[in-house]
């Protein structure tokens, strides 16, 4: 399962949703797919009708479902199953850790409590070590119609070298741009309110993007200062993107994902990847 794009599902709708989008990044970056279902951690809510006689079978008809979605999306697509007998959370974590990234459903806007409140994907992305995507049920099946990925960098405050922390941030959101032939919005918002951003904070964005722009020569940039908070500029950035990526402090509390993630997570329209900063 090494370096495979990994899956978590439950057999609902948001679930799909994360399958598909999982098949299309593992055919895109040439990886294989693993789907891994936790017959401890299955819904409540699931329709009586859609219920097999045992968890086991219920999780083995999601897996088998979840498997001809992925293979009919992506013909040739190499596809692996797993149903596990410990929590989702757990799972995922464990097989997280030997997976190139961890996707997982989302099941849309709703109260801020509520969306915190028995979230195996909050979960995960408040402990995960690795790059894991959420990706909502309302989320369109072609995604990718909108080859733009928005990635958020950390403001240096006039410093001309990047954070060293978004070192991961920026390979990962680079090599999905390169993978999927889409452009990259690279955004850094100002650390205030005010109206424009401070002079030449996008020529110093453009100077410590060069190295990447080398490494990844087919990938068209595009560096924005916005002004602006984080969480406004962000949203507005990717409000037709295909995926927006940004960064999270490992070993944060008492929140762990911090109020910006949290509040990207919830307004984002878009799949959204977390990727743990050293």
């Amino acid at each position: 399962m090494g370096g495979s794009v990994l899956v978590g599902l439950d057999g609902t709708a948001s679930s799909v949703a994360a399958v598909r989008w999982g098949a299309e990044e593992a055919a895109a970056r040439g990886l294989p797919l693993h789907l891994l279902h936790s017959w401890a951690s299955q819904p409540r809510d699931v329709p009586a009708g859609q219920q097999a006689d045992t968890k086991q079978q219920y999780g083995a008809a999601a897996l088998g479902l979840a498997e001809t979605t992925a293979q009919e999306l992506r013909p040739g697509l190499e596809v692996t199953t797993e149903e596990v007998p410990e929590h989702a959370v757990e799972a995922l974590l464990d097989r997280g850790r030997r997976a190139t990234m961890t996707v997982l459903g989302s099941r849309g806007h709703g109260a801020i409590a509520g969306f915190l409140l028995g979230s195996v994907s909050l979960h995960v992305l408040g402990r995960a070590a690795f790059p894991v995507v959420t990706v909502r049920e309302e989320e369109p099946a072609a995604v990718w119609s909108r080859p733009e990925i928005v990635v958020g960098v950390q403001n240096t405050g006039g410093c001309h070298d990047p954070e060293p922390d978004d070192e991961a941030v920026l390979d990962f959101a680079f090599t999905a741009a390169d993978a999927h032939g889409a452009c990259l919005h690279v955004v850094r918002a100002s650390p205030d309110d005010a109206a424009e951003p401070p002079a030449g904070e996008r020529k110093e964005l453009v100077e410590a993007l060069r190295p990447w722009r080398t490494r990844f020569p087919a990938v068209d940039v595009i560096a924005e200062a916005g002004a602006g908070r984080v969480v406004p500029v962000l949203l507005g950035a990717c409000s037709r993107a295909g995926l927006l990526v940004i960064g999270r402090r490992l070993e944060r509390s008492p929140l762990p994902l911090g109020p910006v993630v949290l509040a990207v997570l919830h307004h984002a329209r878009c799949p959204v990847a977390v990727i743990p900063r050293s």
